[in-house]
């Protein structure tokens, strides 16, 4: 008995929609797929205690691309949380070191010993000789860029793709909007994968920025509440009841006394933060602590309150670091089903469109 060949099965209409619709994604993206040499150019944000080794693997094997979150992890910690990793994934992921760290050659090295393939470089500018020592090395370099001619000395460092996020992400946020940021940026910086981030929940959203130049996307909120992270029932709750109103940023009393701006959802620890400042500033103005005390004091006031919330599950107390997508955050999902809804929200938004044009 002889089977027709696949080109001579009929195909449904709306298979055939999708098909080529599942094209034109896969052609806007192709620039960011290549970089990361994964199936959606769907990157992980980097978030501290949460885009550890499970995380990431899930978002790898997925098809996306996960990112270790090093933080103020010491080399030997990192080379364990690398290795763990790549037990669990075959597939490609990278490791995000903050530029301040006093010991970042020795993460770097980690990174390249362990083979590593992908390096982002947040939390500052990085020098010149360290990007230069990750691609000597072999590894490729993603920078952070909050203004377009950041952006192109970046790229005149050597790094190899960038990331653009707006003040809609969570945790540590710069003034502007993604929206602003993406029409500043993509029209006059081509030579290099630009990754959009930043209030980012849906595909179709995906899509608009891809439309616009971008390469592809990062996100964190929405992976933070995936089943496989490892925030506590209370943490991803949290994230469940809240609307995008609730994430906002830390407030500044002061310009004397600079406060770096976070968002987070609102609770108690933002409400007593705000008590703490001002506490701070009248014992400032009495003398009772000097400019450099009362400025220790309001940095020091969210030490640990990250892991609090995230390990602890304390959600009043600490600090619940979430982007405005939050409020589209529904359920707890796997990774891979809320990677697949991301591409099939594309392929949706991409049909809608070829059919108004057909009417």
């Amino acid at each position: 008995m002889t089977h027709p060949a696949v080109s001579d099965v009929p195909v449904a209409t709306d298979d055939h929609a999708r098909l080529e619709a599942r094209r034109t994604l896969d052609h806007l993206w192709s620039a960011g797929k290549s970089f990361l040499g994964s199936e959606m150019a769907i990157l992980g944000g980097a978030m501290s205690w949460v885009s550890e080794r499970h995380l990431v693997s899930a978002i790898s094997n997925a098809g996306g691309f996960g990112v270790i979150a090093c933080g103020a992890m010491e080399p030997a910690r990192l080379a364990e949380e690398i290795d763990a990793t790549q037990a669990l994934t075959s597939r490609p992921f990278g490791v995000n070191l903050i530029t301040m760290h006093p010991r970042l050659d020795a993460l770097v090295d980690v990174c390249l010993e362990r083979n590593v393939g992908h390096i982002v470089l947040a939390g500052g500018v990085p020098s010149g000789a360290t990007i230069r020592k990750i691609r000597d090395g072999g590894a490729r370099v993603i920078g952070f860029a909050p203004a377009l001619g950041l952006g192109k000395r970046l790229v005149k460092l050597g790094c190899e793709a960038l990331v653009i996020e707006g003040s809609e992400a969570g945790g540590h946020v710069g003034p502007v909007s993604l929206t602003v940021l993406a029409q500043e940026i993509l029209p006059y910086l081509k030579s290099v994968p630009v990754f959009v981030a930043g209030g980012l929940g849906r595909g179709d959203a995906v899509l608009s920025y891809l439309e616009l130049g971008a390469s592809g996307a990062q996100l964190g909120t929405r992976f933070a509440a995936s089943a496989e992270s490892i925030a506590h029932p209370q943490f991803k709750a949290a994230f469940v009841r809240a609307n995008a109103r609730d994430a906002i940023t830390s407030v500044q009393l002061d310009d004397r006394f600079p406060v770096i701006p976070v968002r987070g959802l609102a609770n108690a620890a933002s409400r007593a933060f705000m008590a703490h400042q001002a506490d701070t500033l009248r014992q400032f103005q009495d003398g009772a602590l000097s400019r450099e005390d009362a400025q220790l004091s309001i940095e020091h006031f969210w030490a640990g309150a990250l892991r609090r919330a995230v390990i602890d599950g304390d959600v009043e107390h600490g600090s619940v670091m979430a982007g405005q997508s939050v409020g589209m955050v529904r359920s707890i999902e796997p990774v891979a089903a809320i990677l697949h809804d991301l591409v099939e929200q594309a392929v949706d938004a991409l049909i809608q469109r070829e059919e108004r044009t057909a009417r």
